[in-house]
């Protein structure tokens, strides 16, 4: 085994070369060439290996498992491009180990450049997390890794890719882990849904793109057409102050996802759309579905038309049963749910994008070969006065409409269209116009319970909170004015649902979370992004501006606070330990790795610092990582510190 490389003083996350980006290019543009001239099956060359194939549900065992990562040829409903691959499939295949077991993880490195693995969401020790530049160095071209490491959990996890955009281009695969004890539910069949997202365009293509225009990718723009049926609904003034209001703030309130179906094609188990991937299920059967977002930059709202879902676990812990028709799952998020198909039913697993420009799709079926209809699209959603962080004056205006977001929260018409009559500019010090809609205007207050049935008012941050003096200089294009939890939301484009929408707040862990200890201190931090500059960061810094690690004291219990001062919802995952939600669960605090923060959203969790390293913390929106929203996490103490 290589010993680790120090991380460098200038924080710079891994990177790929110009010469690879190249090279990357240049292969896509020759496969593309030669596709039509060959057959899609079978064919092998020794320059460009051999041809992916769809990732098993048949899962590698045992106390040793090897892995190789190479360039693989990828076929996709007619395309062809190089991705790179865990054993030659898209996804890698399934690894199932048992806790209690020590594993061994030979990874053999065949690329030619340095690649690493991440085990997501595992409790490990931090030189075997393969985050390179942090504690680990990265596998060498040819070189072969051990990962040796006890099993302390179970659940559904996955593992991938931490070097530079290699997760963009295939390196991800599932990792299932059976329990000791019997699971507190019962299921016949056991199937993986990993969601994924591909484009033939190089990652660093992507990002090139975005930095030169921010809305590089977005073809769902607010049109004429548009404008004129909101005069129509609205009124002139109204509508005009409106699309000003977002003018001078630079901002789209279409920007839901910086890479759209534009480019992207959405995968369910390595399939896009037209592959149908499909489980069968024998009538009367319980299925047990593992939900995996292994996107690189997609949020997916996932339901079965005709089923009820039956959410059991969270990012692999076991949860409260919650029944609802969907759910909302951010890039790293898993969630297991079980269903129960009737008779000789074909039923669509449908996975929409949330900014709905493009969606995967399977089927659960009685036999291969079978389709079900896919299910009507929705439109996509507008950004809202609230997701910006807006004072809530106004909104209780004369002859203002309000209507239902079906999960108990009213909400004026004005908000659905996207109103916003107050924001600051981060970066423009004088004062911007403030565009009113009336007198006599109140302050709408947070509802203390919602229809979760928690308590909402024990939840940090219930209470709208205002923005401090800071605005965190150029690194931060807006300001939120005000920050408030929106656990009891189940996000924008969701909130008209007929349909029962899983939220944070219902989630509650099976048993009391052992460190019931009240936080000690404190830790806030703020998310932070220029969208026309394509910069992410946190407190305005990108990660090669900033000098020192976020420091916990080992065996400390703290409350890690994020506040969302940007426009985009923002997946933060935290390496080597476990965040407890503060959504009003009382001794029931849901543990999480990766926590959706929504815009404006002010969301605490509880932490105990029982594993001593520097631990990766980051945004898994990999672009986003890339840019510079990402951090080093360093707990240190004495052993003795560690709670019992």
């Amino acid at each position: 085994m290589k010993p680790a490389r120090q991380q460098n003083s200038t924080n710079h996350l891994p990177s790929i070369s110009r010469r690879l980006l190249l090279k990357r290019v240049g292969v896509l543009g020759l496969m593309a060439g030669v596709a039509s001239l060959i057959p899609a099956c079978g064919w092998t060359n020794a320059a460009t290996r051999t041809r992916t194939g769809v990732g098993s549900q048949t899962p590698l065992r045992g106390e040793v498992i090897d892995l190789a990562i190479s360039e693989t040829r990828f076929i996709l409903d007619g395309r062809t491009a190089m991705a790179m691959t865990i054993n030659g499939t898209i996804p890698g295949p399934v690894i199932r180990l048992k806790e209690g077991q020590d594993v061994t993880l030979r990874v053999t490195n065949q690329l030619t450049e340095t690649t690493s693995i991440h085990w997501h969401g595992l409790l490990l020790p931090p030189e075997m997390d393969g985050v390179p530049g942090v504690s680990f160095g990265g596998i060498e071209p040819g070189t072969t890794f051990t990962y040796h490491f006890p099993v302390r959990q179970s659940g559904t996890y996955w593992f991938h890719s931490h070097s530079g955009g290699q997760e963009f281009l295939g390196m991800y695969a599932p990792m299932i882990i059976d329990p000791q004890e019997p699971e507190p539910f019962q299921y016949d069949r056991d199937y993986v849904v990993m969601l994924s997202d591909w484009t033939f365009e190089p990652p660093e293509s992507a990002l090139a793109n975005l930095k030169k225009l921010n809305g590089y990718y977005n073809f769902q723009k607010r049109t004429a057409r548009e404008f004129f049926a909101d005069i129509a609904r609205s009124g002139l003034l109204p509508t005009l102050a409106n699309y000003l209001s977002w003018d001078r703030m630079r901002m789209d309130p279409t920007d839901f996802a910086d890479v759209t179906g534009y480019t992207f094609t959405y995968l369910m188990n390595g399939l896009s759309p037209n592959g149908n991937w499909t489980g069968v299920f024998q009538p009367g059967e319980r299925v047990r579905l593992r939900f995996i977002d292994a996107a690189s930059m997609t949020f997916y709202d996932v339901r079965i038309p005709g089923l009820k879902m039956t959410i059991v676990q969270a990012d692999g812990q076991n949860v409260q049963p919650v029944v609802v028709d969907e759910f909302r799952i951010g890039p790293a998020e898993t969630y297991d749910v079980i269903v129960e198909p009737v008779g000789e039913r074909v039923y669509t697993i449908f996975a929409e994008t949330m900014d709905r420009s493009g969606f995967a799709r399977g089927t659960l079926a009685t036999s291969q070969g079978m389709s079900g209809e896919v299910p009507e699209r929705r439109p996509r959603p507008l950004r809202t006065m609230e997701d910006m962080g807006m004072s809530m004056e106004g909104m209780d205006m004369p002859g203002m409409k309000h209507h239902s977001s079906g999960n108990g929260m009213q909400m004026p018409d004005v908000v659905a269209q996207g109103e916003m009559p107050r924001v600051k500019a981060a970066d423009d010090k004088s004062n911007m116009d403030h565009v009113q809609h009336g007198e006599g205007m109140q302050e709408m207050q947070s509802m203390d319970t919602g229809t979760d049935g928690h308590d909402h008012s024990t939840i940090p941050g219930a209470e709208p909170v205002k923005h401090g003096p800071d605005d965190h200089g150029t690194g931060n294009q807006t300001v939120a004015e005000y920050s408030q939890n929106r656990f009891g939301e189940p996000g924008r484009g969701l909130e008209h649902s007929d349909r029962r929408v899983l939220l944070y707040t219902d989630l509650k862990s099976l048993a009391p979370y052992p460190d019931q200890r009240e936080p000690e201190r404190e830790i806030e931090l703020h998310l932070t992004g220029h969208m026309n500059r394509y910069m992410w960061s946190f407190d305005g810094k990108k990660y090669s501006e900033a000098k020192e690690p976020i420091r916990f004291r080992y065996g400390e219990r703290l409350r890690f606070t994020f506040v969302n001062d940007t426009m985009m919802e923002h997946p933060l995952h935290l390496h080597g330990m476990w965040m407890h939600l503060e959504n009003g669960a009382g001794a029931y605090l849901p543990r999480k790795h990766t926590v959706v923060v929504k815009p404006a959203e002010r969301v605490s969790v509880a932490i105990t610092a029982d594993a001593q390293g520097r631990w990766a913390f980051h945004c898994h929106l990999l672009l986003h990582m890339e840019a510079g929203m990402f951090r080093v996490v360093e707990v240190a103490g004495e052993e003795g510190a560690r709670p019992s």
